[in-house]
């Protein structure tokens, strides 16, 4: 399948939140299932496109297959990025489009964003224990678990959290 990577459209803003939501839903990701108050953030793609840069993965049709938020150093949506770090968060794909590689286009395409930013030195992700699959993507791409950043956003909710080192540029 062949796979665009490009910045989110507002007409496609409703689109992704469905995706995103859904994603997170049906994955059994929120406490609090429908109810649950993280469910907004996650379909409120106009005010994260406004505030960070989020990104679709598209079909050759231009159907959106999943998305994700890109935080540069110093974005508002950066939950544990250090200064001389970016981040990237609510990396979803719809359930058809699952196992395609729209993923891990998407995680690509965060990577080379952070590394072309002067003065970045990795990128970091809090991600979910369920969450096996993107934790698979993670290992191949390089990232490493790093476990004493490891957080909790709200009780009961344990975040595991990544980092890809970048080389030093000489």
């Amino acid at each position: 399948m062949d796979i665009i990577i490009r910045p989110v459209e507002a007409a496609e803003y409703a689109a992704l939140g469905d995706i995103t939501a859904e994603a997170y839903l049906g994955d059994g990701l929120l406490d609090y299932g429908a109810d649950d108050p993280y469910l907004v953030q996650l379909r409120d793609v106009p005010r994260r496109a406004e505030e960070a840069e989020v990104l679709v993965a598209a079909d050759a049709r231009g159907r959106v297959l999943g998305g994700v938020t890109y935080a540069p150093p110093g974005n508002r949506w950066a939950d544990i990025a250090a200064p001389d770090e970016a981040e990237f968060r609510m990396l979803a794909v719809s359930r058809e489009a699952r196992g395609a590689g729209a993923g891990e286009a998407l995680v690509r395409a965060c990577i080379d964003r952070a590394r072309a930013t002067a003065g970045v030195t990795g990128i970091v992700l809090s991600t979910q224990p369920a969450m096996r699959g993107a934790h698979r993507i993670y290992g191949r791409l390089g990232f490493v678990r790093t476990p004493e950043r490891d957080w909790y956003p709200i009780e009961g909710l344990s975040l595991l959290t990544y980092r890809l080192e970048f080389p030093a540029v000489s």
